[in-house]
């Protein structure tokens, strides 16, 4: 019964985002072991530095397949920073950056068999969004002083609305790390157990029958890729957006 049930759960679409300990660590009666979560973010950011210091060492005039994809890559954030935060966001561009690059690696590695995908945990996800709001926050104080409360007080609004409208604002302003992590929490999580739950559709229907969700699998995995590379996208540009708030606050 008890081997039944370990099976089961094994078996289950669920099980692949289970967190497994690799490396026991306690400091301080605290739990910090090494996780399969850390290795994989690990392998992300050890891949990331490489391909970019591979990519741009030879610094050709003409460049090669990977000198092209990161020089495409840097310009793609620089421009998405120049059109929604405007030229100050420029000084901005190291993190923006590295966040896109780190969520689209990871997000590409989740699709890789037997591995794992570090933005379907919530956790992970709410940490980068939660840097994200504490950093524009701090930026917007810097930059603007109390100006910056004026991010809440829409312009042109009649003064009675204003007190229904600003508590709004002030509300939906909190709530942005929530809604930015739980959009690439659950789109990730969502896409995986599609896979998961087909694939062993295939199995259970053996040879003759397992064609139809296999070609669905086929289809659902080029959707998946491209869901990887719009989520990097869509909470990488948020993040310009509200980098352009705390900039800009009030237009």
């Amino acid at each position: 019964m008890e081997r039944t049930a370990n099976v089961a759960e094994k078996s289950s679409p669920l099980a692949q985002f289970d967190i497994k300990t690799l490396i026991e660590i306690w400091i301080g009666g605290v739990d910090v072991s090494f996780t399969n979560s850390a290795a994989w973010m690990v392998t992300a950011v050890v891949l990331i530095t490489a391909f970019m210091t591979l990519s741009m060492r030879g610094r050709a005039m003409v460049p090669g397949r990977m000198q092209s994809i990161a020089e495409l890559c840097y310009e793609f954030i620089a421009n998405m920073l120049t059109e929604n935060v405007g030229s100050g966001g420029r000084q901005y561009f190291p993190f923006i950056f590295t966040l896109f690059i780190f969520i689209l690696f990871s997000n590409l590695l989740g699709m890789l068999p037997y591995s794992f995908t570090t933005t379907s945990h919530i956790i992970v996800t709410f940490a980068m969004a939660f840097v994200v709001f504490i950093g524009v926050t701090i930026i917007g104080f810097a930059k603007n002083g109390a100006g910056f409360l004026r991010l809440f007080v829409p312009s042109g609004v009649p003064p009675v609305l204003l007190l229904l409208l600003v508590p709004i604002e002030i509300i939906s302003y909190f709530v942005r790390p929530i809604s930015l992590s739980v959009r690439l929490f659950a789109n990730m999580m969502a896409g995986h157990t599609m896979l998961k739950v087909f694939g062993g559709f295939v199995v259970s229907l053996g040879v003759w029958l397992g064609w139809a969700p296999l070609l669905f699998i086929v289809a659902l995995t080029g959707l998946e890729i491209g869901i990887a590379l719009l989520q990097a996208y869509v909470f990488t540009i948020l993040s310009c957006l509200y980098l352009h708030d705390a900039l800009h606050p009030g237009h």
